[in-house]
């Protein structure tokens, strides 16, 4: 864990150059779907010993950002092509997926059912309450069941009850979501070395590795415990990409797995990672979500200053989004993520 490594404060000491992030974006826009604009672009943290660019991904959209963006326009897209007038997903209740998903039905026209991990809690939360108002059919059901998510039986149940729907595995963690991901490295017009990026399910780190070359290496920072399944998952669609071991193994020598970043869990926000949010802000005005990219990027600063690994090296760190779900950690927490 974290707690055993040298503190937030200590890490910034050494990255005095990181206000450097605060600079203007680059901003390129490229269109999805109906009147949705992705902007790409980049903040730049540039000295004699490091080059650290942030890939801000979060500026797709407000709710749909980030990798949930490229993991949901292709299952839009399939959705709307097989005439299918409704999408069903799973997820938790402070899923920046649901919402996501939520949000593009309403772009494209598509009905969207939430199947949500647990009780029903009154009033909802704000993640939850954004997805209702984006036109949302939310079912509360048992952990038990939420178990049995990819279980065709239980599939089939859904299907009698709801109709017919496409549907998008939780975290948009399919075909078509990893297919979205593949595209994130063409986006990128820097020479690097290292690209970063945190994971629940892997689908973006697989989209991402099958995309590098040989001399590139991928970092990944799973937001779970016990994350070493991450590279399980990887595999499993680098295997619908090849279906051949060799080329498999091969994408997978170019991953490392940095699993002692997930604070104690997924959703998990102790103190000294609300701190390192709070400076992140004051020092570049660049807001991290508490659930994936604020433990990739403390994380990866920690192996910045402290690995030697990543000295001299061209560094590409992308910034996935989800910034609407910290309205209800702040709740929860009762602190302000982003002071002024």
């Amino acid at each position: 864990m974290f707690n055993s490594s040298p503190p937030v404060q200590e890490i910034f000491s050494h990255l005095g150059s990181l206000n450097d992030l605060a600079s203007s974006p680059d901003l390129q826009d490229t269109q999805w779907l109906k009147g949705l604009s992705a902007k790409t672009c980049f903040n730049e943290c540039n000295t004699n010993e490091l080059r650290v660019f942030l890939k801000r991904d979060d500026l797709i959209d407000p709710v749909v950002s980030g990798n949930k963006w490229r993991k949901l326009k292709y299952n839009c897209e399939k959705a709307l092509n097989t005439s299918h007038q409704t999408i069903l997903t799973f997820g938790g209740a402070f899923s920046n997926h649901i919402v996501a998903t939520a949000r593009a039905g309403k772009l494209v026209g598509l009905k969207t059912i939430g199947i949500i991990r647990g009780e029903e809690n009154k009033p909802l939360n704000e993640t939850l309450q954004t997805a209702q108002e984006n036109g949302m059919e939310l079912h509360f059901i048992s952990r038990a069941d939420y178990r049995q998510k990819e279980d065709p039986n239980f599939i089939q149940a859904l299907r009698n009850q709801f109709g017919s729907f496409w549907l998008i595995p939780e975290g948009g963690a399919n075909y078509h979501g990893f297919n979205g991901c593949l595209e994130i490295t063409s986006e990128i017009d820097k020479e690097f070395d290292i690209i970063a990026i945190s994971a629940g399910t892997g689908t973006t780190a697989a989209g991402i590795i099958a995309s590098l070359s040989d001399h590139q290496r991928l970092w990944v920072f799973p937001a779970l415990k016990n994350g070493g399944f991450i590279k399980d998952n990887i595999a499993k669609h680098l295997n619908q990409l090849y279906f051949d071991t060799e080329a498999v193994a091969h994408d997978l020598s170019k991953l490392i797995i940095f699993d002692e970043y997930h604070f104690g869990g997924y959703a998990k926000v102790p103190a000294v990672l609300v701190h390192f949010i709070q400076q992140f802000y004051k020092r570049t005005l660049i807001k991290l979500d508490p659930i994936y990219t604020s433990k990739m990027m403390l994380g990866l600063l920690d192996q910045i200053v402290f690995n030697k690994e990543a000295h001299n090296k061209s560094i590409v760190a992308v910034h996935t989004g989800g910034i609407q779900g910290a309205a209800g950690i702040e709740k929860k927490l009762n602190t302000s993520l982003y002071p002024l």
